[in-house]
């Protein structure tokens, strides 16, 4: 049988990613035969065919293709999309074996950073104070960028667990016979090769809380109690014991809650999905009792028990008569176990009480984790002082920490909505009161002044009757929710409320008068329910960060809601807008200056400050290698508290498999340990940095006057729709946000960042990941100071991971393949747009060659340069397939605008629905292939 896979490898045994090849070219057999078997040999050959003439004859490829009907094109694409599918999850386990063994030989993440602490000698102490600090916090969005369905993604799963299984059989029991796992793995492609890879409807919020959650129970079940273990034992091992109760590392969640531009997001959706991140959280801690009570079969009779447990047990087995008499019997002289089976009635009862409405009863149910953990700890308490030492720093430990971290909640819910929505709301309040004329004509400073004094005052400004108009009066009632599900639920559901688009103190200001007047924040007896967050997206904004944060915290009624957080203020810094509108450079410096500048703010002002960093999942909108992004951040912005955001493809990739899920989870928490505690101070002298921040500025402007050059040319819209598929992203159906903003017209101001990015990337164009950065670093040498870049990029952590970064979108953008797009998609006229985008491309691979010092892109990391050609090969034919396939589907809506309406308003039949499924299928495929769509 004919391989599809046939010239993937270098087909030597000693190269050091064999093992991996051989698996891809297995399961490339395995899904020929299932293409055969399927759809006949015809579509197995045609697909070779194609592979074959691609590498042979590029131009003769693409007429092959563009000849094809519609229904044959939709199966080669399929075909294509699904080996790029199966090499991922492939690639996926084999990365996770080497991280096992990598850990077994030279430890993981954090050994390496307890190694770096204590060969600087950091005292116990300090390390201690920055193990109280640290609260790492990834932050899962509900932005749409995964193609794949959960159908697909799960199958994938099987397919990883099912290769797994087959190596650890091969150890263990020397086992050479395969054919078991083979028609596992060829019943599991043909099922991939049934399951539509396309979504039917949109998603809508919950539907999107479900597929966090699908990971976060995976989290909660293995990595994430084998990431806060390893940190113990860490800590421990550098002097330091750390309670199980602290929470180091928790997880945090935007689905539901964010509302800017998602009409679907209502103050109803937000109640929903903390409901179903409850229900699956109980789910979650009852799995982790169940394996307490296997575990702590402590019998009373061999070993004493305190007497704060045996009251506790007392009390609970009279409060609880749902603990079955049998348990009451069996567990008779075993207290431990017989406490957990109280706490799960407990449980129990907390979903009841959720699922029913009812108000909180104490010793019957809980009301978050807070009383949870308390029962917990008493165990745990019993346990050390009672002989059981190792079983309470152990699996009662650990258990604590799980709980901790992930609460009854899974994930802590963040709030986000535009700041003019709030002024929209407090225009109609002001109105009612009649103090205030035009409210929405007052400058910031006069609208600063009024509502800071309204802070500091005791009347209320809305009442329950309070005449709004629809959309104020959903602004105005989350705040309402936040402050019902924090009753409901317990205070740690929701903690942040965040207002994108902060352009002045008063928008920030706007959000607590309504805060307060939702009773969440009250000054007079120090209450503050809820922070308020400040989101900083434009470079206009990232510069004036500093002076923001100033003003904030100058002002005497903000700086008391600040106190009652525990004089902690979170900034979010948004990456994909200010991309969108500066390009790469700018947009990485402006966030790099605008974290020195926020951190000397808060350190005037005795406040601690935590960064919520709004990256994407491509590196054109703030992504990249976490490990080296944190590290890259300026010296003392990193105190312990960071969030930093998760989507998409980004969440597949990174938290799919257990091992990879750990790996991710330990190395964000090991390099925020490493630079709390050794990154305090610049790691470049006074001297130099002041050089090289005056390099970036140059390079920063030359950088940004060339990326707007291009935005600004009022062809650049034009160009855009023209040449990428961007119109196809809605029907897509990856997620329940509008692409666009509300108003926007048919240009791209209005465009989201994520179909902004994901247009590039289809075409492998991938402007925003390079463009402008050659001709930054151009005007840099042409000033003579050419030395000073390389000078950079040996020394300064911040320029080696923008470099490198750079580096690896300069390698993902083919713009021989974007020709394609341009010369059959897009009118004679729009050329000179392409013609631009060339030269700054080959200027910038110079550029960057230069500092790098390598012959080629890549040069450095030859395993994902090897990687990235190999898949070249198989994106190639997509690439082909979507420019036919986009030009018949135009050309067939052109003429269908042209067709007269029928009687009855309708226009003739359309052919549309299969050229569009066709379409969207290649869209999957090239980003299964690219590792990401935005």
């Amino acid at each position: 049988m004919s391989d599809l896979n046939g010239h993937l490898d270098p087909d030597s045994p000693d190269s050091p990613d064999a093992a991996l090849r051989a698996d891809i070219r297995r399961i490339g057999t395995l899904l020929g035969q299932t293409l055969a078997r399927q759809e006949g040999p015809p579509l197995l050959d045609l697909v070779e065919e194609v592979r074959a003439l691609v590498r042979a004859d590029a131009p003769a490829a693409a007429a092959r293709l563009a000849a094809l009907d519609v229904t044959t094109g939709t199966k080669l694409a399929r075909a294509f999309s699904t080996y790029f599918h199966l090499a991922n999850i492939t690639e996926q386990v084999h990365r996770a074996r080497d991280l096992r063994r990598r850990r077994a030989r030279n430890g993981g993440w954090l050994d390496q950073a307890a190694k770096l602490i204590a060969e600087q000698g950091v005292p116990a102490d300090e390390i201690a104070a920055a193990a109280r600090r640290l609260a790492v916090r990834p932050v899962f969005t509900a932005h749409p960028t995964e193609a794949a369905r959960r159908s697909i993604l799960s199958k994938l799963r099987q397919v990883a667990d099912a290769l797994d299984a087959e190596a650890a059989a091969a150890v263990l029991y020397d086992a050479t016979d395969t054919s078991a796992s083979t028609r596992r793995f060829a019943e599991l492609i043909d099922l991939l090769w049934q399951t539509d890879e396309l979504r039917l409807d949109r998603p809508d919020p919950t539907d999107e809380a479900r597929n966090a959650v699908y990971y976060l129970k995976d989290l909660y079940a293995e990595a994430a109690p084998q990431v806060l273990d390893d940190l113990a034992d860490t800590l421990r091992q550098l002097g330091v014991e750390t309670a199980p109760t602290s929470r180091p590392l928790t997880f945090g969640s935007w689905i539901g809650g964010d509302r800017d531009g998602n009409p679907f997001v209502t103050p109803a959706v937000t109640r929903d999905v903390l409901m179903i991140q409850h229900e699956h959280g109980i789910q979650a801690t009852e799995a982790a009792m169940d394996a307490l009570i296997d575990q702590l079969s402590v019998s009373r009779r061999l070993r004493g028990v305190s007497l704060d447990l045996s009251a506790s047990l007392a009390k609970d087995l009279d409060n609880l008569p749902e603990v079955a008499p049998r348990f009451r019997r069996t567990n008779a002289e075993e207290p431990y176990r017989l406490k957990v089976r109280c706490i799960r009635a407990k449980l129990g009862n907390t979903r009841k009480r959720l699922q029913q409405g009812t108000a909180h009863v104490p010793g019957r149910d809980y009301l978050g984790s807070h009383e949870l953990i308390a029962d917990l700890e008493l165990i745990r308490a019993s346990l050390a002082r009672n002989s059981g030492q190792l079983t309470a720093v152990g699996t009662v430990a650990s258990a604590i920490r799980t709980v901790s971290a992930f609460g009854l909640q899974l994930a802590t819910l963040d709030v986000r909505e535009h700041a003019e929505k709030h002024h929209e709301v407090l225009a109609q309040m002001y109105a009612r009161v009649g103090e205030v004329d035009e409210y929405p004509t007052l400058d910031r400073a006069a609208r600063t002044k009024l509502l800071a004094d309204e802070l500091t005052g005791r009347r209320p400004l809305a009442s329950a009757d309070t005449p709004l108009n629809d959309s104020a009066r959903k602004t105005f009632d989350v705040f309402h929710t936040i402050r019902d599900a924090q009753d409901r639920f317990g205070p740690e559901v929701v903690e942040s409320y965040i207002i994108s688009m902060t352009l002045g103190v008063d928008d920030v200001l706007a959000a607590a008068v309504l805060a307060r007047e939702a009773g969440l924040i009250d000054l007079h007896s120090g209450k503050a329910r809820v922070g308020i967050v400040p989101l900083l997206e434009t470079p206009a904004e990232l510069d004036a960060g500093g002076e923001l944060l100033d003003q904030m915290l100058s002002l005497p009624a903000y700086r008391e809601i600040v106190r009652a957080r525990g004089d902690l203020q979170e900034v979010m810094l948004g990456y994909s807008d200010s991309n969108k509108e500066a390009g790469i450079t700018t947009s990485q410096w402006s966030i790099h200056k605008a974290q020195r500048a926020l951190r000397d703010v808060a350190a005037r002002h005795g406040v601690r400050l935590r960064l919520f960093h709004g990256r994407g999942g491509t590196v054109g909108r703030g992504g990249g290698p976490t490990h080296e992004a944190i590290l890259a951040q300026p010296y003392g912005t990193l105190d312990g508290a960071i969030k930093v955001t998760e989507q998409g493809e980004v969440i597949s990739d990174k938290y799919t498999l257990p091992a990879l899920a750990r790996e991710n989870l330990e190395l964000t928490v090991a390099a925020v340990l490493q630079a709390t505690l050794l990154h305090t101070t610049s790691s470049v002298d006074a001297g130099r940095l002041a050089r090289f921040d005056a390099t970036m500025d140059t390079a920063s402007a030359a950088a940004f006057r060339a990326y707007r050059s291009l935005v600004e040319d009022p062809d650049l819209a034009a160009y855009f729709w023209a040449a990428t598929p961007t119109e196809l992203l809605g029907a897509l159906n990856i997620g329940s946000r509008p692409a666009k903003r509300p108003n926007a017209d048919a240009g791209l101001g209005g465009l989201r960042a994520i179909p902004w990015v994901f247009g590039w990337t289809q075409t492998r164009q991938i402007v925003p990941g390079w463009f402008g950065v050659g001709s930054g670093l151009a005007a840099v040498r042409e000033s003579g100071s050419g030395e000073v870049l390389k000078e950079m990029y040996g020394g300064w952590q911040f320029f080696r991971t923008f470099v490198s970064n750079v580096e690896m979108m300069l390698a993902k953008t083919d713009l021989s393949i974007a020709r394609r797009y341009v010369e059959t998609l897009v009118p004679e006229q729009l050329h000179p747009i392409f013609a631009k985008i060339e030269q700054e491309y080959a200027r910038t691979v110079e550029e960057i060659l230069a500092i790098t010092g390598g012959e080629g892109l890549l040069a450095g990391n030859p395993q994902l340069s090897r990687t990235l050609g190999v898949r070249d090969t198989y994106l190639e034919p997509l690439h082909h397939l979507q420019v036919a396939l986009l030009r018949q589907y135009r050309d067939l809506h052109d003429a269908q605008r042209q067709v007269p309406t029928a009687p009855g308003g309708r226009r003739g039949p359309s052919d549309s629905t299969a050229l569009e499924r066709a379409l969207l299928t290649t869209v999957n495929g090239i980003a299964a292939g690219m590792r990401n769509t935005g």
